[in-house]
């Protein structure tokens, strides 16, 4: 039997910060949840052109504070703060009054492996062959000097008549220990020929060799 983990899910609460970050009651907690994933999906919809890697909340004392994490955060911004501002009235015509909105500059885009999936469906999408978009993908990741990566797409890749999986790997990708910074992406590209899968593994490290920096 295969034994398989999210590779978030594995990490979060020890190595990886939760996404959503608040306590309710039995009453809230649905409802909640489910309003965390409508935002999610609205701000990534309305910004998607801005390279969101992630969206955070947190709600205290009823107020709810949006984090977003972008890869190019003026376009989010806008000239004068224009794009902010429309994106603060729909989230608030949407969810309600009491929402704020942060955002976050994300660095090395090139060995966040949530963008690089992003990037590689952006490249399949646009019909670019899929073995150049993972070649491209991990010489830019190799450049920026990261430990290992491993790139897995699914589908019908070149317009195949029957689906199959093709990855690419490069160094070393430790899995199964919390002692390495593993940095997990998915995304999907839309293609004539349907949905291909794009997960992203990056190794970037073990957290000692961090602390020993600092």
């Amino acid at each position: 039997m295969g034994q398989k983990v999210h590779p978030n899910g594995f990490r979060v609460g020890i190595t990886k910060r939760w996404n959503s970050r608040w306590i309710a009651n039995k009453e809230t907690y649905g409802t909640w949840l489910v309003e965390d994933q409508l935002i999610k999906r609205f701000v990534r919809n309305s910004c998607h052109q801005a390279g969101v890697e992630k969206v955070q909340i947190e709600r205290t004392n009823g107020q709810v504070k949006i984090f977003i994490f972008a890869a190019r955060p003026g376009i989010i911004i806008g000239k004068k703060g224009s794009e902010i501002e429309k994106l603060n009235r729909a989230l608030m015509n949407n969810f309600g009054d009491n929402i704020s909105v942060d955002i976050r500059e994300v660095k090395n885009v090139k060995t966040n492996a949530q963008l690089v999936a992003m990037n590689v469906a952006e490249q399949l999408e646009k019909r670019t062959y899929f073995r150049r978009a993972m070649n491209k993908a991990i010489e830019s990741a190799v450049e920026d000097k990261c430990k290992g990566i491993k790139i897995l797409l699914s589908g019908r890749l070149g317009g195949a008549e029957m689906a199959r999986s093709e990855k690419q790997i490069f160094g070393s990708l430790p899995l199964g220990t919390l002692e390495v910074d593993i940095d997990y992406g998915f995304a999907e590209a839309t293609t004539t020929y349907g949905q291909i899968g794009v997960k992203v593994w990056i190794n970037k490290g073990y957290f000692r060799d961090k602390v020993e920096e600092i």
